[in-house]
């Protein structure tokens, strides 16, 4: 397999468009680790001989498949899996017990290669990479309040899983928002501290682990993604009752884990759950129109019209970005 070290950003197969073709061979020829393959879907990292880590999937004790999912905070594939994943959460809730781990894109910027140098750089081809997944992202972060690592973010995530894992995953979420379209800073206590405010973490437990036990539970996360042989993310192994995987690499659309799920567990049962718009937003407190589209089967061409609809009437908020919008349910707390 042709190997192109992807870190930071990338894309997704949307049609065999001349545009498409066009930026996917501009950012093979720049071989960079922050440039990304669209037709893999995938922020890739340099790796070494994979090693076997099979113990390391431990089955799961509740639900009959367990999905270790390796990601980033600031991995433009994993946000642009957030429908299919929350999809899947929804449709396949009772089947499914999901292990977020952290996989470190970008440990610093102490290399120079491929025209990428510095954050400033990447600016432009996150820009292009939210038209592929059709997810907003502004890339302007890089120019105005670059980030010099992910791994603050990470450790915060971590830090949070010691408290409660659920607001661990707002608080991805939140930190997600943060910096694809608030164009914020995620390296930085006072932006880490809002996000834990907002997800109701006790903030002082979250700054006290942050600073201490959460650093080596990332360096654990990293020590086995290294033994599982992760290279790039999003990764999920699937692992059955039975301890038989499966893997999906990449950003795929949702059908690829629908069918990765029932080809370990062919009875698990498609939970029906309501559509309608107030119903949704009540689960899921902020909805791009991408995802209100795969979570209500609202067609994508209609999608947004109906959302700004909701907006007018103020049942939501919309937060404008450059490259897209996320509407968030009016007056509530997540």
């Amino acid at each position: 397999m042709k190997l192109t070290y992807l870190i930071l950003i990338t894309t997704f197969t949307i049609g065999n468009t001349s545009c498409h073709s066009q930026n996917k061979k501009n950012m093979q020829e720049q071989n960079n680790p922050l440039m990304c393959d669209p037709e893999s879907g995938i922020c890739e990292i340099p790796t070494n001989k994979i090693s076997s880590a099979e113990s390391s999937l431990i089955k799961s004790d509740k639900k009959p498949v367990k999905i270790i999912y390796y990601t980033d905070p600031i991995c433009s594939s994993c946000w642009g899996i957030e429908p299919q994943l929350r999809k899947l959460k929804l449709e396949y809730g009772n089947n499914i017990e999901v292990e977020y781990r952290m996989g470190g894109l970008l440990p610093n910027w102490s290399y120079n290669s491929g025209g990428i140098s510095k954050p400033s750089d990447v600016a432009h081809h996150w820009d292009e990479v939210s038209v592929y997944f059709d997810m907003p992202i502004d890339g302007n972060v890089w120019l105005e309040d670059p980030l010099n690592s992910s791994y603050p973010p990470s450790i915060a995530f971590k830090a949070a899983q010691m408290q409660d894992n659920e607001k661990a995953i707002l608080l991805l979420r939140e930190i997600r928002e943060m910096v694809f379209l608030q164009k914020k800073n995620i390296t930085k206590w006072e932006h880490l501290e809002l996000a834990g405010k907002k997800v109701g973490l006790d903030i002082v437990k979250l700054k006290t682990d942050y600073e201490g036990k959460a650093k080596e539970l990332f360096e654990e996360d990293l020590k086995l993604g290294r033994e599982l042989g992760v290279r790039g993310f999003p990764t999920m192994f699937f692992t059955d009752t039975t301890g038989q995987k499966e893997m999906v690499y990449g950003s795929k659309p949702y059908s690829t884990f629908e069918s990765t799920l029932l080809k370990l567990f062919p009875t698990a049962t498609k939970t029906s759950y309501d559509k309608t718009w107030n119903a949704v937003f009540s689960k899921y407190n902020s909805l791009t129109a991408k995802e209100f589209s795969e979570l209500t089967g609202t067609p994508r061409n209609e999608s947004e019209k109906y959302l700004d609809d909701l907006t007018a009437k103020g049942q939501l908020e919309k937060l404008t970005t450059k490259n897209g919008a996320m509407w968030t349910l009016k007056n509530t707390s997540r």
